[in-house]
């Protein structure tokens, strides 16, 4: 992390194009919105998720699409590129981009000029790129799923964001600013892990990385007595909370119908229910503590059929 923070100085300076390349979770985002704090642009911090958005769609986000470019488009809209001037554009998940978007890209980073979904215009852009992936988009590239070109035209300053397994020294540092954090978004006293439960995080392997550490510490807050996260209340891959609160450790060795398994479905609909019935209800906390959107939780809480306490 040295070595990251390192390189995060160095590429700040410059107007080039950066490559985070991590493990999903790992904190590339945070990586590029620190590139661009320091980096003295005046303009905003833009993201985008190449993954998140279908295709025949996110070419009007990245670049814009003038009225009547296609059904619906009753007026002008500016793409990410524009709303980025002077600023810094994160392509996050750049590795998922269609081929038929990855050539508009590369011209757009070379010439630095794209046209907007049915104009002719050419607009100039200024923006810096920051990508950010879990793929080697060289390896994708040799094998015929990433132009090459555009690889390298991303790959000007790489920066490898290290899992949580390879930097579990860290774990004590990073539980102690998440809880702090968590505590003020589900505004709730600062909790504190016990010695068992930093143990307990310490020989975890992580396969979600800091993210999967947030969302463990913040369930744990949720339910923590006295601001105090015991063992029990770390809910790690490979167990499942009783109704008595006890763990139930899901072994290999065990036969189907001894262990408790359950669908990531079923998992997520019973961890909402929980935190609607804590927040009583109210959906904005409810959103602050699972980290989602309103239509988000809207959506989950009609796609799994939950109770929505006081309604």
């Amino acid at each position: 992390m040295l070595t990251v923070s390192k390189e995060i100085a160095l590429s700040a300076g410059s107007a080039t194009t950066v490559l985070i390349n991590g493990e999903s979770g790992t904190g590339k985002e945070v990586v590029a919105r620190l590139i661009h704090r320091h980096s003295g642009r005046e303009g905003p911090f833009v993201a985008v998720n190449c993954a998140a958005i279908v295709e025949n769609l996110l070419e009007s986000e990245l670049f814009g699409h003038e009225k009547g470019a296609f059904t619906g488009a009753q007026g002008r809209k500016l793409g990410k590129f524009e709303l980025a001037q002077d600023g810094t554009l994160l392509l996050d998940e750049i590795g998922e981009l269609a081929p038929s978007l990855q050539a508009k890209l590369l011209r757009a980073l070379q010439e630095r000029v794209f046209e907007r979904v049915g104009g002719a215009q050419q607009v100039s852009t200024n923006a810096r790129v920051i990508a950010a992936t879990n793929r080697d988009l060289q390896a994708e590239a040799a094998a015929g799923r990433f132009r090459e070109d555009l690889a390298y035209r991303l790959d000007v300053i790489q920066i490898r964001m290290p899992p949580l397994r390879e930097r579990k020294e860290d774990i004590p540092l990073l539980a102690e600013g998440l809880l702090e954090r968590i505590a003020a978004r589900i505004h709730k006293p600062k909790a504190k892990l016990t010695d068992e439960a930093l143990a307990r995080l310490m020989v975890h392997d992580w396969p979600g990385n800091v993210r999967e550490l947030e969302n463990l510490l913040t369930q744990a807050s949720v339910y923590a007595r006295n601001a105090v996260i015991t063992p029990d209340l770390l809910h790690l891959g490979g167990s499942r909370a009783r109704s008595d609160g006890s763990d139930a450790a899901v072994s290999p060795d065990m036969p189907a119908e001894a262990a408790v398994l359950c669908t990531l479905d079923e998992i997520e609909a019973e961890h909402i229910q929980r935190v609607l019935y804590y927040t009583g209800g109210h959906k904005g906390r409810t959103t602050e503590v699972l980290g989602i959107s309103r239509p988000a939780l809207d959506r989950k809480i009609g796609k799994y059929g939950l109770k929505v306490p006081g309604r």
